[in-house]
Parts: C-alpha cells; structure tokens; sequence
C-alpha cells in the first residue's frame, strides 16, 4: 500500500473541510433569506430532490432561487445539520451524507421534519459546491401550536 505524501493528506483535509462548510453555509443562507448566497453552494446545474413524487426536481441556479425563494415565504424553514460524513472520490468529486432536523411553518401549523441529504459535491475551480442534494425525509409531523 502506497503511503500519500505529507501534502496529499493535508489537501485532503482541507477539501473535507471545505466540504463539510457547505451544509452549514447552506443552513445559514436559509436562515439568513440569502438568495445569492444559497445559489451559488450549487454549481451552475446543481440540483435538488426529495423522495416525494410530488415534488418535483429541482436543477439549475434559477430554479433552485424560484423554490428556495418561494419556500422561504411560504414556510420559514429553520434547518438543523448533524453528523455529516464525507467520502473524497478523487481531488474534484465527493459524496457524503448529513442528517437535518427542520422546524418550518406549513398549513398554519409548526412542524418537525427529520431526515438526511445523500450529496455528491463537485470542485469549481478551487471551491467545492453542491453537485446535486438528495433530501430523504424520515419523518414529519405538526409540532404543535399555532402562530
């Protein structure tokens, strides 16, 4: 087994850091009704799916800003990211996986919505971005209590 050299392992590093920013980063936008800031995690054909046939993909920095903007206003989504786990495919693609709490507003009711993105990422020019996000929802139900 062939052993990376010093400069190797530190690139390494640095890309699952980078990597492991941008669900964070991506939290934050949401948080932050960031329109500018949430497109561009993506790269320019990013795309977004759930496991719900009817919602329908989302691919494209324009599209992804017409549904993030039109959930913001909708449903004041505030996400939650835990345990991301992250696997360097080689020095320009990455896959990984995180787990998401959700807490929005929807049918006039608070809910709870948990569950994981399955991610790949891709590396533009020195900078890592969503590739395409996978939301798998494991549950959702209404909190409780109207405001």
């Amino acid at each position: 087994m062939a052993t990376k050299s010093i400069e190797t392992q530190l690139q390494e590093v640095l890309d699952r850091e980078a990597i492991r920013t941008l669900p964070v980063r991506y939290c934050h936008c949401v948080w932050q009704k960031d329109l500018d800031g949430y497109v561009d995690l993506f790269t320019e054909d990013g795309s977004i799916s759930m496991n719900d046939p009817l919602l329908p993909d989302t691919k494209g920095r324009a599209a992804l800003r017409k549904m993030i903007a039109d959930g913001l206003d909708t449903m004041k989504p505030r996400p939650f990211i835990h345990n991301h786990v992250v696997e360097l495919q080689g020095p320009e693609k990455a896959t990984g996986t995180c787990y998401i709490e959700v807490r929005l507003f929807r049918d006039g009711k608070k809910w709870e919505i948990s569950g994981w993105y399955n991610d790949e990422y891709a590396k533009v020019g020195e900078e890592w971005k969503f590739k395409s996000r996978k939301i798998i929802v494991d549950s959702s139900a209404p909190a409780g209590g109207n405001s």
